[in-house]
């Protein structure tokens, strides 16, 4: 396994099993972010799988048009879903069924679909008006830094600082180890380790 991934921005790169956070302002910012994350991806030859709040038609449009989804990408490599099929597919959103969704999804594309290496990317902005406070799914971020070591993977966590803030920011830079902001990545002196963050909260 390669000791970096790409991550497609300014010649990013982090390790296999990441799980970092990305903030931005707006769509175009986003997708500033995110399409790269996915174009890079299919080139490697990863899966690809990306959940946002909406448009889903839009973000394939632009993976097309923008940069051209790769001729020779393998089919099934990648998948856009809603926010609604993905995190609340079975109904309210639990982190066992999140966690249980990624290990489905992962194994499957490793072992059955034959992928080397799998990306994700997941907007949140849903979250503030989905749930009635924030507290299960930042459980469910906790919890995927346990999850993201059991394969060849890495996930980005996208934030809307036009939906979130305050005290809220400061629980998210708790869950991820590491820190997309702007050009640079950086190493995230707030993350707490699953075991530290979930005690805190009891």
């Amino acid at each position: 396994m390669t000791e970096s991934i790409a991550l497609g921005i300014n010649g990013l790169s982090i390790p296999p099993g990441t799980h970092i956070c990305a903030f931005f302002r707006g769509t175009p910012e986003r997708d500033q972010i995110m399409v790269p994350f996915l174009m890079e991806g299919l080139r490697a030859g990863h899966k690809c799988t990306c959940i946002i709040d909406d448009g889903v038609d839009s973000v394939r449009t632009a993976l097309g048009a923008e940069v051209g989804v790769p001729a020779d990408a393998a089919p099934g490599q990648l998948d856009i879903l809603s926010s609604q099929d993905a995190y609340l597919r079975r109904g309210p959103f639990s982190t066992q069924e999140m966690i249980d969704f990624w290990d489905e999804s992962v194994g499957a594309a490793l072992s059955n679909q034959g992928f080397p290496f799998v990306r994700s990317t997941g907007e949140t902005t849903w979250t503030l008006k989905e749930l009635p406070s924030l507290y299960e799914f930042l459980t469910y971020e906790a919890e995927l830094n346990r999850f993201l070591p059991r394969y060849p993977q890495v996930i980005l966590c996208l934030y809307d600082l036009d939906h979130f803030g305050g005290e809220i920011l400061v629980d998210i830079l708790k869950t991820h180890p590491k820190v997309l902001m702007g050009n640079t990545i950086l190493e995230n002196l707030y993350y707490l380790e699953p075991d530290e963050f979930l005690a805190a909260r009891e």
